[in-house]
């Protein structure tokens, strides 16, 4: 177990490697010039452009840009952002407890209906319940992020009044930032009503992003258990003489788990990566996303380029994770992996 765990950490370096590579090229091909983008409307002189370009490093080769920007990367150095002058690291670590309280809460959600609505599903095969819920989470699926959000914007915030439109909190409540979570820091403060206003921004976001994983999650859930119903080891169960409900829960559904625990994985880490930037921007809520998409918007390389690398690094990171649960809950998996 313990070679396996250091073969798939292993791995992480190189693949966090191409992916520096490919976010460095990609991000250089983008249309325009990020030092003329800062200076607006108003222009500026040859004199000033040649020294940004000089001072962000722009005139040495390509390779040296690079090598220079991986090694300050690693020592938590983003550069600063052409516009506000603040550091990338800082701005990005203030905005991502945001992105990942409403990834959690979304995550959250799909787990509680997904799962649930997948067992039903199994269960009741091929009858109106199992009908529904497949054709509730194809649905779910194909539905646009941003024609969702905005259908739940006019509905629950416009129609009736129920929730909020954009932001984290109501204006009136200064809750003092402990962990950057909004809900844990206005249950520490005591305050109920920060409190309700917390959740109440939260609802429409976290159902927004939480939608397409909650479909899939069911869909996987359902497939997973009717091919473990099929395996030996479940008619023997039943030959034994055990109920279905203990059939259903001691065998089938603990097997059924460990793809979905891979999927669950895949999706959290691709939600915190980028999935949230559709919802944030939305919901104008103050994320890493909102982030991302103001500085694509303003052109400013360091913020892209330090979120895009974030990003990945946690996809990677997730996705080791992912695979080391995996081989956890199913010996087979570092069993075959060592045989190969």
């Amino acid at each position: 177990m313990f070679s396996f765990i250091l073969k798939r950490l292993a791995l992480v370096i190189p693949t966090f490697l191409g992916i520096t590579v490919l976010v460095f090229g990609l991000i250089r091909l983008l249309p325009g010039d990020p030092v003329e983008a800062m200076s607006g409307e108003r222009g500026m002189t040859q004199e000033r452009y040649t020294r940004l370009i000089h001072e962000f490093g722009l005139d040495r080769p390509i390779y040296v840009q690079y090598g220079e920007y991986v090694w300050k990367a690693v020592h938590g150095d983003l550069g600063q952002s052409t516009i506000t002058h603040e550091s990338v690291f800082q701005e990005f670590t203030s905005r991502f407890p945001a992105t990942l309280e409403l990834s959690i809460v979304a995550m959250l959600l799909a787990l509680c209906i997904g799962i649930p609505a997948g067992i039903l599903a199994a269960m009741k095969r091929n009858t109106v319940a199992d009908y529904a819920v497949m054709g509730a989470s194809l649905t779910g699926y194909s539905m646009p992020i941003f024609w969702w959000g905005l259908l739940l914007i006019l509905t629950f915030s416009v129609g009736l009044g129920w929730t909020p439109v954009s932001g984290r909190i109501a204006i009136e409540y200064d809750i003092p930032s402990v962990t950057g979570l909004m809900l844990i820091d206005s249950l520490l403060s005591s305050d109920a009503g920060a409190f309700k206003s917390a959740l109440s921004h939260l609802i429409l976001p976290a159902i927004v992003l939480g939608t397409i994983p909650l479909a899939v999650i069911a869909r996987m859930t359902r497939s997973s258990m009717l091919e473990v119903l099929r395996e030996d080891y479940v008619r023997t169960a039943r030959a034994k003489g055990l109920s279905e409900r203990q059939v259903m829960t001691r065998h089938v559904l603990r097997n059924s788990l460990i793809p979905i625990i891979t999927l669950f994985g895949l999706d959290f880490g691709a939600t915190i990566a980028g999935t949230a930037l559709i919802t944030e921007f939305i919901f104008s809520y103050q994320g890493v996303g909102l982030y991302a998409a103001e500085s694509i918007a303003k052109l400013e390389l360091p913020p892209i380029m330090g979120v895009t690398l974030y990003g990945a690094f946690f996809v990677v990171a997730i996705n080791a994770l992912v695979d080391i649960a995996y081989a956890y809950l199913d010996p087979r998996v570092r069993l075959g992996s060592a045989a190969a």
